[in-house]
């Protein structure tokens, strides 16, 4: 899938992707084809700028349950669908193919915000059969992406979790999360929630690259300082690690981050599931055409020869000679730079002062009348 290499490649400013890629569910597809007519140099119809169009979506759940062995929670709450930060690597592309929307310009371009998220966490909260295990915030998509602004639906969530004293723990690229604090701080009081930030890179310009309306590197680090001065435990997320791109920074991002409070570390090998692997070689391609071969080449040596491998337990951290050195560096970073060693990913956080909410009222079969 995508366009024919005759059709050049263009980044789109404050985008991630450059391309609206069919999703594999779609039953049609277009594709661009060279008519011969060669642009003129700064002509700009190869790359149109797209406005951000958010929906509101009502929700019929709220928290996702997994039994993954590799990824540290059981449930997550997600307030949204697609991400603005552009990400041209995230994870969860894919998923707007379910929605008959391209995993390309679409998923960060045409956005859905839970209105009711709040709603329904409580009424999944209120209930008897419910057991209180720490949710993951904002895994899918961030939480705190950009029409979190507006839109405060992550700030809602949080003050049913203080309400209800229920731990959670957060993952986020976004300075935005500083907002937050006087909320977050008197759940880090009572051992309720953590906070990662997800840093892949120390250099802006790359950084606006690959996640083009993310904080910038130094934005991040003045927030991890921030929430840890107020006492709620940071750690730092080097995720993606993506060999000949960003890997060389692995020290330097471990060390910026615990100079800025963050008490735990740990890292994510690039993943390439479905459509992400087409968008991210078309990113290389665009950005780093010298290098797109190579990278490519070691990712498939990670992967058993493929662009991703889904197998629990290689997943996240790859296999073969390039995968064990980067275990090796972090383990030695890790160490020198005194980060808990069993704290690597999601602190315990304590789940015994859970507060049972009320169960939302009935509505009436007779309407607003009575």
């Amino acid at each position: 899938m995508g366009r024919p290499d005759s059709i050049p490649h263009v980044a789109i400013k404050g985008r991630g992707s450059t391309t609206h890629l069919p999703g594999r569910f779609e039953s049609t597809v277009s594709e661009a084809v060279d008519d011969g007519w060669e642009a003129e140099e700064g002509e700009e119809f190869l790359a149109p700028r797209l406005r951000t169009e958010v929906r509101a979506e009502t929700a019929r759940s709220i928290i996702s349950r997994n039994n993954s062995p590799d990824v540290g929670f059981s449930q997550s709450v997600n307030p949204y669908r697609g991400c603005e930060h552009g990400c041209s690597y995230c994870f969860a592309r894919p998923s707007h193919a379910y929605l008959n929307l391209s995993p390309g310009l679409d998923f960060e371009t045409k956005l859905f915000a839970k209105t009711n998220a709040a709603q329904l966490l409580r009424k999944e909260l209120s209930k008897p059969s419910y057991v209180p295990q720490p949710i993951a915030l904002g895994i899918n998509t961030d939480s705190y992406q950009p029409i979190e602004r507006k839109f405060k639906l992550t700030r809602q969530l949080i003050e049913v979790m203080l309400e209800t004293r229920h731990p959670f723990s957060l993952i986020t690229k976004n300075a935005l999360v500083e907002r937050d604090i006087d909320l977050l701080a008197p759940l880090a009081e009572q051992n309720l929630v953590s906070v990662h930030f997800s840093v892949t890179s120390l250099d802006p310009h790359l950084s606006s690259k690959l996640e083009p309306r993310a904080a910038a590197p130094h934005a991040r680090l003045r927030a991890m300082r921030r929430l840890h001065d107020a006492g709620i435990p940071v750690g730092v997320m080097v995720a993606p690690v993506i060999p000949w791109i960003n890997d060389a920074e692995l020290e330097a991002v471990l060390e910026a981050a615990r100079d800025a409070g963050a008490s735990s570390a740990g890292y994510v090998l690039l993943r390439l599931p479905l459509e992400v692997a087409p968008l991210f070689r078309d990113w290389l391609d665009t950005h780093y055409p010298d290098r797109a071969t190579h990278v490519m080449s070691t990712i498939n040596q990670l992967r058993g020869g493929k662009d991703y491998d889904s197998q629990f337990g290689t997943r996240m951290r790859g296999q073969g000679v390039y995968a064990d050195l980067l275990a090796n560096r972090f383990k030695l970073a890790r160490r020198r730079l005194g980060f808990d060693a069993q704290n690597s990913h999601w602190p315990k956080l304590d789940c015994t002062k859970f507060e049972r909410p009320a169960p939302p009222k009935a509505d009436s079969p007779q309407g607003s009348l009575f």
